[in-house]
């Protein structure tokens, strides 16, 4: 019998670090340009354009990291600095111990999706990341072809970030670099060359993993949060599997099947646990009963029904539940479907201070109306830029 399968994508679920744009923050205003970037790659996503992948951002960026000198091992050594998401070492040794096949899918490139795998126990030949040989691309490079990415540094810095809305501005201009002007010079091979796991790829990925577990897509476990996995999250619900959406943004929340909002990553255990314990139908039942009965539990964790949570995660809940403390005043977490609260929004953490645990939320995400899909977002939004920072912004 094929073992539980599961997918996580890298950037937000396991790490709240983005790695190309804190690569980029090495260059100059590098930061400024990586939100344009990414902006002009959310507007290509969404046009649908041919041949294009959500993430492939990071193929985007090459001509100014070679502009720059940026090296493989400033990737590095970027990525030595990433942190993971709070309880990640324990959900996935848990995992290992209950039998799960672990597998990471990521646009990230390999120098980073290797060092984090590395960190958390997760082996080489596990990871589907984007394969990036930048030193060889920079020991090929020719100064001739730098003017053209100097002049459109210049213009994304004075006129495209002032004006992050207009996106004609933006799509004309950076159109007119990398699809013509760019495509004439070595940087555009080496751009090319750079096929980001993204988008489609991430699919292509579920398969291999499909194929080489025995494991048919219908019980495959897929986790994502943003633009570069709601095809994978789609494909693995529509599948009949379980894609969870964890602290995502509007571009991945409508293509899950469940939602889970958190600061901790050891209660996806909850769903994961009702998984193992009757598939998809006890995991919707299961997160329906947590919908409604987070008020509760919000109030008195002793008050959840006992198989509703793993008991190793109830001991935890029950040690660790806390409130945030701003100027010291108690602030509750704003919940927008009724839930009594004392602030209309999500108190953020002093920077100096450690993470505190906020009761995390799970919704069932088949079938909901509009209405009810938007707050969801909402309150994915908070807890997204409450983990991941500056890098909740991206797409």
């Amino acid at each position: 019998m094929p073992a539980n399968v599961i997918c996580f994508d890298l950037e937000g679920p396991l790490s709240p670090q983005d790695n190309a744009y804190e690569v980029m923050g090495l260059i100059e205003e590098g930061h400024k340009i990586f939100e344009v970037l990414s902006r002009y790659d959310d507007i290509l996503t969404l046009e649908g354009k041919q041949d294009y992948e959500p993430g492939d951002t990071l193929a985007l960026i090459v001509p100014f990291l070679l502009y720059h000198g940026i090296s493989e091992e400033d990737i590095e050594k970027v990525s030595d600095k990433a942190k993971m998401v709070a309880g990640v070492d324990y959900t996935v040794s848990k995992l290992k111990s209950l039998g799960w096949e672990i597998f990471i899918i990521s646009t990230s490139y390999q120098q980073h999706a290797f060092n984090v795998g590395r960190k958390i126990g997760i082996s080489k030949n596990r990871i589907y990341c984007t394969k990036f040989p930048l030193d060889k691309y920079r020991q090929e490079i020719r100064g001739i072809d730098f003017p053209l990415v100097r002049n459109v540094e210049n213009d994304i810095l004075e006129e495209l970030y002032p004006n992050p809305d207009n996106n004609s501005t933006i799509k004309k201009r950076l159109d007119k670099f990398f699809y013509k002007d760019i495509l004439k010079t070595k940087i555009g091979k080496f751009m090319n060359r750079v096929k980001v796991i993204g988008g489609q790829r991430k699919v292509d990925a579920v398969y291999r993993i499909s194929e080489r577990t025995g494991t048919s897509p219908d019980k495959i476990v897929a986790v994502g949060d943003s633009i570069t996995d709601y095809k994978m999250l789609n494909e693995v619900k529509s599948k009949g599997g379980l894609s969870i959406v964890f602290n995502g943004n509007e571009y991945a929340v409508p293509y899950a099947s469940v939602g889970m909002a958190s600061t901790d990553m050891r209660f996806i255990l909850i769903v994961l646990d009702a998984y193992m314990q009757g598939g998809k139908e006890k995991v919707m039942e299961t997160v329906n009963s947590w919908e409604r009965g987070r008020e509760k539990f919000l109030a008195d964790p002793m008050k959840i029904p006992e198989g509703i949570i793993p008991d190793e995660v109830a001991d935890f809940l029950t040690r660790k539940q806390t409130l945030f403390f701003r100027k010291e005043k108690c602030l509750h977490v704003a919940e927008p479907f009724g839930f009594r609260h004392v602030s209309e929004a999500m108190p953020q953490p002093h920077p100096q201070k450690k993470l505190h645990f906020i009761m995390p939320y799970l919704h069932c995400l088949e079938g909901i109306d509009e209405k009810k899909q938007g707050g969801i977002i909402e309150i994915h939004k908070r807890f997204r830029k409450l983990v991941r920072g500056d890098a909740a912004k991206l797409g």
